[in-house]
């Protein structure tokens, strides 16, 4: 779902600016040859209501943060949440409560969502932000006490929305996706060269 779709084809005259420590995301970026630097910010995050209205306030949030640091340059923002019916799972503080997240999302289908931020981009002027997010379903296979127990000693749920990483070893998780699979890895490449075709080049 795009708010403001995106028609500028001017290549950023300088890297674009990740507010991010993911390093997923960093990687995503790279394997499109999207010149970027990293500036990771801290932010008080929304971690309940509609999973599109925290997810999109909080990569604002961190876009905001991040221009205000730079002045002038672009400047991307994004967060990804996990949803099932009305609750959101964010990244779980401890193993506890990654054991608890994973145990409600075993058997079941959730939503992964995530929001794209821009500030400063070509004819967006800041404090302006250009917003866009995206939506997967992912069905969990039905997880034991074994495959939890396995999961969870690999310490992988650290610093993940929904305590998994389909990436990685989570993917033993995973019964099937509908829909963008870098979205669930964090960043929706499709909707952010939706909302800016010309990361990938064109004119300067």
């Amino acid at each position: 779902m795009t708010a403001r779709p995106g028609t500028d084809r001017t290549r950023p005259a300088l890297p674009l600016v990740l507010a991010s420590r993911s390093p997923q995301r960093r990687a995503i970026l790279e394997q499109l040859g999207i010149p970027f630097e990293v500036r990771p910010v801290e932010i008080g995050e929304i971690a309940e209501g509609p999973a599109v209205v925290a997810a999109t306030e909080n990569a604002r949030r961190k876009a905001l943060a991040a221009a205000s640091a730079v002045p002038g340059r672009a400047v991307l923002g994004v967060d990804t949440v996990v949803t099932l019916g009305t609750r959101l799972y964010g990244k779980p503080a401890d193993r506890e409560e990654a054991r608890g997240t994973l145990e409600a999302l075993s058997g079941r289908s959730h939503r992964v969502v995530s929001a794209i931020a821009l500030v400063g981009t070509p004819g967006l002027a800041a404090p302006a932000v250009a917003v866009a997010s995206e939506s997967t379903r992912v069905s969990f296979r039905t997880l034991d006490d074994v495959l939890l127990e396995w999961y969870l000693a690999g310490e992988e749920w650290r610093e993940r929305a929904g305590a998994y990483a389909i990436q990685g070893r989570g993917a033993a998780l995973v019964r099937r996706i509908d829909g963008d699979y870098l979205n669930v890895v964090g960043l929706p490449a499709a909707a952010l060269l939706d909302l800016w075709p010309g990361l990938l080049g064109g004119s300067t």
